[in-house]
């Protein structure tokens, strides 16, 4: 078979696929995006992943952002909202929730000085905080508000955790909280920095990841869910998230919750 026939083999079944329009808002590692508005990260790793595994979806990445996600998933923009949790303020949107098995965490960091150890963590009053805006805070009771968090914390809200650690290096804020991915994906890169910070064990919150999909989907959730299985049982999920400590757990006995909507 010669190259355009195996090139339109191809286009007819991408033709014959339904689209999945998945959002991709930059967070690294998860989303990585370039100056030439191209992006890298876990989420299109997935994504191939997925499209490779079968035939009857092509899932493409939708760009979208950290505070636009909640309408672009309402009004249908996009089909699935990837890497949540129903409860980051997802009230009043209808979605199924899949339970993705795979487990990050948020790390408060400072920088190692003399005499400084765990008991640093203790208390967060009086410290200044840099933070990710729209982000979601255990210590902050889940509530993104920035004025809350800018009054009550004293936080400084960027949109970088690479810019919030560097804070800290530069002695510009007192504590950081970063997504433990992108901790040790911060410190792979910047080895130099990696004696300079004091990560702690005190976690602020667990991410259960969560695949929130909208009501008139291409796929439903148990479908997604089915996906999800091949790709942990042939090791693929551990292939992309276990390099950036992404913990790949079981899968649970059900791990899509139909109807769920928070109210």
């Amino acid at each position: 078979m010669g190259l355009a026939a195996t090139g339109l083999l191809l286009a007819g079944a991408l033709a014959a696929a339904e689209v999945v329009h998945v959002g991709g808002a930059h967070f690294p590692p998860y989303v990585v995006k370039s100056n030439l508005q191209e992006s890298s990260g876990l989420l299109p790793q997935l994504l191939e992943a997925l499209n490779r595994e079968q035939s009857d979806y092509h899932f493409v990445m939708l760009p979208t952002a950290i505070v636009r996600r909640f309408s672009d998933l309402q009004r249908g923009r996009i089909d699935m909202a990837i890497f949540e949790n129903p409860a980051w303020g997802w009230q009043g949107i209808d979605f199924e929730a899949v339970d993705m098995g795979l487990e990050d965490a948020e790390l408060f960091v400072a920088r190692d000085e003399e005499l400084r150890g765990q008991d640093y963590f203790d208390q967060l009053q009086g410290k200044r905080l840099a933070l990710y805006r729209g982000y979601h805070y255990g210590f902050a009771d889940f509530n993104s508000d920035p004025e809350f968090l800018t009054r009550t914390f004293n936080a400084n809200l960027g949109h970088s955790h690479d810019s919030n650690l560097l804070m800290v290096l530069r002695g510009r804020a007192d504590i950081a909280l970063v997504t433990r991915s992108n901790l040790y994906d911060f410190i792979k890169r910047n080895r130099e920095h990696a004696r300079q910070l004091l990560i702690s064990e005190r976690i602020d919150q667990v991410y259960r990841h969560h695949a929130l999909i909208r009501p008139g989907a291409p796929l439903s959730a148990a479908r997604f869910a089915e996906l999800l299985e091949t790709l942990r049982v042939k090791g693929e999920l551990a292939r992309i998230f276990s390099p950036y400590r992404i913990a790949v757990m079981p899968a649970a006995a059900d791990s899509s919750t139909a109807g769920y909507a928070a109210d």
